[in-house]
């Protein structure tokens, strides 16, 4: 029995790196710092180590050439999921160059309203250290933070000591929209946060008015679904008046028609408090399932984020078209590689086709894939890198234990090689 230290996290998207997990063979213990998302991340257990074709256990040999004659025999491939560390991702890229297959990230609807309102007009965004040092002001849009990431109060807006702030626990927090699961963003002398609820579609509309009364528009209304007018006044000044003000949102949470015009609203709202003399920023959240990883490792080897074709023979991106269960639903694709490293329950989408999981062990399947190969977890069976949600860190993963299982860039390297 091994004790490891300072820990990093692939699975909150904030970078947690203290943890201290306990090793016993390849049963893992989180033992401290550890939390709702963490803990049964790193603590599930090891239910399959050989690959299976049609369910029959066979050799990792077998698996990779039946992998890659599904692939040989395929027009259209496509290879979803993507939940996966940098190597892993060059790995999908370089096997989807190989065999024309279209390339997307399983969170990538989300993720496109944030790209769509960043390619449209551009955002100015922050970053988790910058939010831990300067960050005096935090409104919450329409997300349920804690759920998201639990200790994100504790490591980055109620920490001890702040390079530019004298006393942290001065911080205001308010949620617009969603109301907090918990109590971790009352702060360390007791005060709750501010919380302004309403329903998800009506976010537009209250972002909007927001936006209006930060620009001094005058707004003919006592109301707006629901919250007073007053109130939203009294968030425009607070951000006015910040030192520092963030504004924070999920963009995975923002699930209605024409939601990137509610992140583009967001980002205006920003872009008109700096303007003013005021400094505020913006704060997308995401970076779970490979997300980030997998839109970074994408943008520097094609150009473009997830979502990309090779059917050509060179990169094409579409974010409306090349999306796996549209291909799959419309008869598009006829293959599946589903790459998912990080969540055993996040399984394929079904579908008629012939279907590879290269996936965590512990993935439990109504219809059998033709061929399943369990590989190990990035930060726990292997090292390896993976991108923080602010996109500006590659937290260094490390190996924990000899688990015998191979990393998802040996598998597809070898499927790509027996192409």
């Amino acid at each position: 029995m091994a004790e490891i230290t300072e820990v990093p996290s692939p699975f909150c998207g904030i970078g947690t790196d203290d943890l201290t997990v306990q090793v016993d063979g390849v049963a893992l213990k989180v033992t401290e710092n550890g939390c709702a998302v963490n803990t049964p991340a790193f603590e599930q257990a090891i239910t399959d180590s050989r690959p299976r074709i049609d369910g029959q256990e066979v050799s990792l040999d077998q698996a990779v050439a039946k992998a890659a004659d599904i692939l040989r025999g395929s027009n259209q491939p496509v290879i979803g999921g993507c939940a996966t560390d940098v190597n892993g991702m060059r790995a999908v890229l370089a096997t989807a160059d190989r065999s024309g297959a279209v390339v997307d990230n399983m969170n990538f609807n989300a993720a496109r309203r944030n790209i769509l309102a960043l390619q449209d007009a551009g955002w100015m965004t922050t970053t988790l250290a910058e939010i831990k040092n300067r960050c005096d002001v935090l409104i919450v849009v329409g997300a349920d933070l804690e759920t998201f990431a639990p200790r994100f109060y504790e490591r980055y807006l109620w920490n001890k000591v702040a390079m530019h702030l004298p006393d942290t626990s001065a911080r205001e927090v308010v949620y617009l929209g969603k109301a907090p699961s918990g109590d971790a963003s009352t702060s360390p002398d007791g005060r709750q946060a501010k919380v302004l609820t309403c329903a998800d579609q009506d976010l537009p509309e209250v972002v909007a008015v927001l936006s209006a009364l930060v620009k001094g528009n005058k707004v003919v209304a006592d109301s707006v679904a629901g919250i007073e007018l007053a109130e939203l006044q009294q968030i425009a000044e607070q951000l006015q008046k910040a030192r520092y003000g963030v504004v924070t949102w999920a963009a995975g949470s923002l699930n209605f028609s024409q939601a990137e015009l509610t992140v583009q609203k967001i980002c205006d709202l920003v872009k008109d408090i700096n303007d003013q003399g005021s400094r505020c920023s913006g704060f997308p959240l995401g970076g779970k399932e490979g997300d980030q990883t997998a839109n970074q490792v994408c943008g520097w080897t094609t150009g473009y984020a997830a979502r990309t074709g090779f059917s050509r023979g060179y990169p094409e991106y579409d974010p409306f078209l090349n999306d796996t269960e549209l291909m799959l639903s419309n008869g598009e694709a006829d293959a599946l590689v589903w790459v998912q490293a990080f969540n055993s329950a996040a399984l394929p989408p079904k579908a008629d086709v012939p279907t590879v999981v290269v996936g965590r062990s512990g993935m439990s399947f109504d219809q059998e894939p033709e061929v399943y190969i369990p590989v190990g977890t990035p930060g726990i069976d292997h090292a390896g890198h993976a991108y923080r949600l602010d996109s500006v860190v590659a937290i260094r993963l490390k190996k924990l234990r000899d688990s015998g299982l191979p990393s998802t860039a040996e598998v597809l390297n070898a499927i790509e090689q027996a192409l």
